[in-house]
């Protein structure tokens, strides 16, 4: 179960110094899914804004809203041919200036997690394991990938 804590750490950027984002939950337009605000900043990060009308912050968690099962065998071969996937996102939102003057266009964040019907019970270790290398590689490379949105550079 996803449940943000209302105080986030933010992974390193540079500029930032020690960032913190203070969030509130917030209404998710379904059933399958949460979605949290960020109405205060901590740290130096100057020129951020919280999140407003005109400029959003948010970070939206969803599941399928029908969790999708394994199927039988073929009852001649032995073999499943058909494995369905349960997609999981993770999308924030951020309204940032593209000029001076104009209105906030909206930039988009977006993890999405494909597990494979049955290996939440075949083999958790390793839908673990890929989990924990991404997220882990993420927060390792914020700063990199930060750095890469702004120059272009890979």
């Amino acid at each position: 179960m996803i449940t943000l804590p209302t105080s986030i750490t933010g992974g390193a950027q540079t500029g930032f110094t020690a960032p913190t984002y203070t969030t509130v939950v917030g209404a998710y337009p379904g059933v399958n899914g949460k979605q949290n605000y960020v109405t205060a900043l901590g740290g130096t990060q100057t020129g951020v804004n919280a999140h407003s009308v005109a400029a959003p912050f948010t970070l939206t968690c969803n599941r399928p809203k029908v969790l999708k099962t394994l199927g039988n065998p073929n009852p001649v071969t032995g073999v499943i041919t058909n494995v369905p996937r349960n997609t999981y996102t993770a999308l924030t939102r951020k309204g940032v200036l593209v000029l001076a003057g104009q209105p906030n266009a909206l930039m988009l964040i977006r993890t999405t997690i494909e597990v494979p019907a049955g290996a939440d019970l075949a083999d958790i270790a390793n839908v673990r394991a890929a989990l924990s290398l991404h997220i882990g590689a993420l927060m390792q490379q914020s700063a990199g990938i930060g750095d890469m949105a702004q120059t272009g550079i890979i």
